[in-house]
């Protein structure tokens, strides 16, 4: 018998087994191989100093092409593209600088007089270009994923695993989440500067108002994929659980265990803390098996993937806050205002070395065959090995992109004042990321209904590879233009 296509489209990406951690790693870390080569553009060349068109083109190239490359056609042959990125940067970076970009010293601060206003001093919270550029990848490899992987260009094992494994699409997941966290420290730290403390039940009615929308989004979904009959991965989440549902809970739920820090003041602590007490019942009682097999009767045993998965998303929203309480604040460690330039560039890395290397090592641990418990990673669990992975990847590519940022771009962090590190932040930061960036749940939102679009529309099992780069290319083409002319305008979407 014929089967549907909408059958054929659920089986293409049913019963999967991912790929290693090592290629994801690989394909990954196009991101900041990217950005190495837009950074010695911008700091050698002055490239983007005038963002005109050409500008655009090759920004856009570099931050979203490549990425769509990587996980298509060159999806075989990282280390090839990896080369053919990283050896123009080297070359540029050793041929002399541009005589329109020649290296000045920081303009210093206006002497105090009586007619003339005292320099700003320099934000608590700075803006980090490196997290803007972490959050910006991460969104346009989330955005490339979505859609790609309906097409057989795209590499099934990239695609999200059955229920053990690894793979890019489930570490786009738990990155989503990661990166949510991470900034979801700057209000929280903005509060404590201040001076300011909120109860329980006004932390837990502001999430709710933040939790709103996405719930909203999530029935939508569900009433949209229900009615017009689209394929759906029902092991994903479960027969009515979306993504959208799960981020419109994490927000409450973090409210509720940000109470806790009365007792423990590390974040990082709770989110290990809530991932080892899940993964022991898992272990210790019927749970996973009860996820894993049980009959889809009751409306809990049908979303049963999205209700008890939610712990480990919050273990790992959790996991990301703690990072963004390190990062963001300029005086971390007892830092004072003057200790700025190298020292602080050190210490930002040392920091984030110290974190990747800390959940790296748990995550192997928890992994290892020989050495450790020999637990597997399973996102559809949300489990304590999936967990590490997401936080020690996500922390690994925020070391990576600071990295970048503090050898290109170290009037970032010598400036002495406001307004010459606003200057530097910004001639650090990618246009099109920081667009992404910005307005990233729309874009995401825009991305998945494009996705379904073309779905609706298209055969994408059928079409060949031609075929599948032209759609790809001018969906990453939508969403980016979409994204700068909203950031261009000044223009934040919030859901």
């Amino acid at each position: 018998m014929v089967q549907s296509y909408k059958a054929l489209k659920e089986d293409f990406v049913s019963n999967l087994s991912g790929g290693s951690v090592s290629e994801i790693n690989w394909v990954t870390s196009i991101a900041p191989a990217s950005y190495l080569l837009w950074s010695v553009l911008q700091s050698r060349k002055g490239l983007f100093e005038k963002y005109n068109a050409s500008a655009y083109i090759i920004d856009f190239l570099l931050n979203v092409g490549a990425l769509l490359f990587a996980t298509t056609l060159y999806s075989s042959n990282l280390i090839l593209l990896n080369a053919f990125i990283i050896s123009p940067a080297a070359l540029l970076y050793l041929l002399p600088l541009s005589s329109s970009i020649q290296r000045k010293p920081l303009k210093p601060p206006p002497k105090t007089a009586p007619d003339r206003q005292i320099p700003q001093k320099l934000d608590e919270l700075p803006v980090r270009p490196f997290v803007t550029a972490y959050r910006g990848t991460m969104m346009v490899v989330t955005c490339i994923a979505i859609l790609a992987v309906d097409f057989r260009i795209f590499p099934r094992r990239f695609a999200k695993v059955e229920t053990w494994g690894t793979s890019l699409m489930d570490m786009g997941v738990g990155s989503f989440v990661f990166s949510a966290g991470l900034v979801s420290a700057r209000p929280i730290l903005s509060a404590r500067i201040g001076g300011q403390t909120s109860s329980l039940s006004k932390s837990m009615r502001a999430a709710c108002r933040t939790s709103a929308p996405l719930l909203f989004l999530g029935l939508i979904r569900l009433y949209s994929v229900k009615g017009l009959d689209y394929a759906e991965h029902v092991t994903e989440y479960g027969v009515h659980w979306n993504f959208f549902f799960t981020l419109a809970l994490l927000p409450p739920s973090v409210a509720l265990f940000q109470s806790f820090a009365v007792l423990t003041p590390y974040t990082a602590l709770i989110a290990l803390s809530i991932s080892g007490l899940y993964q022991t019942v898992l272990e210790l009682t019927r749970l996973k098996a009860y996820i894993l097999t049980s009959p889809r009767e009751s409306l809990l045993s049908q979303n049963r993937e999205g209700v008890f998965s939610l712990w480990g998303y919050l273990s790992i929203f959790l996991a990301g806050q703690a990072l963004g309480f390190d990062i963001l604040q300029r005086n971390v460690l007892g830092q004072t205002q003057n200790s700025i330039g190298l020292p602080q560039r050190r210490r930002l890395l040392l920091r984030l070395a110290a974190w990747s290397g800390g959940w790296t090592v748990l995550y192997l641990c928890a992994t290892s065959f020989r050495y450790g418990l020999s637990l597997r990673v399973s996102r559809r669990l949300a489990n304590c090995p999936y967990v590490l992975w997401v936080a020690a990847f996500n922390c690994a590519q925020n070391l990576l992109f600071c990295l970048v940022e503090t050898v290109f771009f170290p009037g970032v962090y010598i400036a002495s004042d406001a307004a010459n590190e606003k200057r530097e932040s910004h001639k650090a930061t990618s246009k099109v990321l920081k667009a992404f960036n910005r307005n990233g749940l729309a874009i995401f939102l825009l991305a998945n209904l494009l996705t379904g679009l073309v779905n609706l529309t298209l055969n994408t099992l059928t079409m060949g590879a031609i075929g599948a780069m032209g759609v790809l290319i001018g969906y990453v083409g939508v969403l980016t233009v979409v994204a700068v002319t909203l950031d261009h305008y000044n223009l934040s979407v919030k859901l």
